[in-house]
C-alpha cells in the first residue's frame, strides 16, 4: 500500500480529512453524542454505555482527543472527558465552508 502523501495537499486539504477519519468510526460518534448529553463524562461510564472493553473506549478517547474535539482532566485515578467547545466549532466552521462550496457552483456539467 502507498504512502499517503500527505504532505502534498494543504493544512486544510489535511484537517478536513483527519475530521473525516475521526467521524468514521462509529463508536466516536457515540462518545461525541454521549458527551454533548450529559455535558461531561467519566471514562468507565462510557464503557457501559457504548458497550466496548475499556481499551478500545480509551482509543477512541485519544484520536478524538488528539484532533482536538475533547479534551480531558484527571480527577484522582479518573479521567473526565468533555467537549473543546471552541475546537468543536472551529471544525463546523471549517466543515461547513468544504461543504457549501456547491452554493457558489452554478453550473450543471452533467
Amino acid at each position: 500500500m502507498g504512502l499517503a502523501k500527505s504532505e502534498m495537499f494543504t493544512d486544510k486539504q489535511n484537517l478536513i480529512s483527519s475530521y473525516a477519519k475521526v467521524f468514521g468510526h462509529p463508536a466516536r460518534v457515540a462518545i461525541l453524542e454521549h458527551l454533548f448529553a450529559i455535558n461531561s463524562c467519566i471514562c468507565g461510564d462510557l464503557v457501559d454505555v457504548i458497550g466496548l472493553a475499556q481499551p478500545t473506549i480509551s482509543q477512541h478517547l485519544k484520536e478524538l482527543k488528539n484532533i482536538g474535539l475533547i479534551k480531558g482532566n484527571v480527577e484522582g485515578t479518573s479521567v473526565c472527558y468533555c467537549i473543546h467547545k471552541e475546537n468543536w466549532t472551529a471544525m463546523k466552521a471549517t466543515i461547513n465552508k468544504f461543504l457549501d462550496q456547491d452554493i457558489n457552483c452554478n453550473t450543471d456539467c452533467c
